[in-house]
């Protein structure tokens, strides 16, 4: 399966955008789908995931109730909104796809497939 990720871009604080993760060549079924981002200079952080195939979630604390991941199958895409943005959630964003271990969720070195990327930038 290969990932295409798009909808970021420049916003001022407290605004709102929806990310984008659209699968080609395969399907998001059967697999863990999750958000990471990577701020200049550092790692690259967990943000939200579907950790079971019923649709449970997962998020980082700090995107907590701001931040939403949804998915649609249909058009096997799954989307990242995010509303009430802070100038510290300037990053590149990316979407990963995979079976990671139980547990082991955050680490970004197991998930296995990977987009490109797409920048969001929040102004102050």
């Amino acid at each position: 399966v290969q990932l295409q990720a798009s909808g970021g871009g420049l916003v001022q604080a407290g605004g709102s955008l929806k990310l984008s993760c659209a699968a080609s060549g395969g399907s998001f079924r059967g697999y863990k789908v999750a958000w990471f981002r990577q701020a200049p200079g550092k790692e690259r952080a967990f943000v939200a995931a579907f950790i079971f195939n019923g649709g449970d979630t997962l998020y980082t604390d700090s995107v907590k109730g701001r931040f939403t991941i949804s998915k649609d199958y249909a058009k096997n895409t799954v989307y990242l909104q995010m509303n009430s943005l802070r100038p510290e959630d300037t990053a590149v964003y990316s979407c990963a796809v995979g079976r990671p271990p139980f547990g082991r969720w955050r680490d970004a070195d197991l998930w296995p497939t990977w987009g490109q990327g797409t920048q969001v930038t929040v102004s102050s």
